[in-house]
């Protein structure tokens, strides 16, 4: 497990074996069943997540019983609340698994620890940082103007991989449309083909 975040450190980054080892060292490793929590609403999100290998997703519930999909985090991604973390305040939010899935885990203290020791990681965390800044805000874009047509297809460009391992009530909680329109949306891309 420790070899694949390595390996995606040296292919993403140039951090020094030394570096990379430091970082790998204090790395909480843990695996989740399908459908386990990482953490649930009203908790604290307490650790810095890379997903090995897996499929997680963060989410909110809805009065009654909706969920919300912000997220899916796939394997080599990293993934947390980040307010939560960041504030250590209780998450509106929860994280659990769509796949049984292998992660690494770091606390606030180490991982902070780490950003003031290796000036290189900072610079890789601040980048990673700005990436999901970017989708995020081109995702929100694309959930207030875009049809439903054009929210399914920005989702099939946008992660081809993810189509057959998401059942579709997940894809149409992070499209925010109801499983019924996403039907209707497949059944007509299908008619089309």
């Amino acid at each position: 497990m420790i070899t694949a975040f390595e390996n995606y450190l040296r292919q993403e980054t140039s951090l020094s074996d030394a570096d990379i080892h430091q970082i790998s060292s204090l790395a909480i490793r843990r695996k989740l069943r399908r459908n386990e929590f990482l953490f649930r609403e009203g908790e604290v999100c307490r650790h810095k997540v890379f997903v090995i290998s897996g499929l997680l997703r963060i989410f909110g519930m809805t009065p009654d019983g909706g969920e919300h999909i912000l997220q899916f985090s796939p394997e080599t991604t990293w993934t947390i609340d980040a307010e939560s973390y960041d504030r250590q305040t209780p998450s509106i939010y929860n994280i659990d698994a769509v796949e049984p899935s292998e992660l690494l885990l770091w606390t606030k203290a180490d991982f902070d620890s780490l950003l003031t020791r290796i000036p290189q990681l900072k610079k890789f965390a601040e980048q990673l940082i700005s990436g999901n800044t970017y989708s995020g805000r081109r995702r929100l874009l694309t959930a207030l103007s875009a049809t439903p047509e054009q929210k399914y297809e920005d989702f099939v460009q946008t992660f081809p991989r993810l189509l057959s391992r998401l059942p579709l009530r997940m894809i149409a909680g992070y499209l925010g449309i109801s499983l019924k329109t996403l039907n209707r949306v497949r059944q007509a891309q299908l008619l089309r083909s």
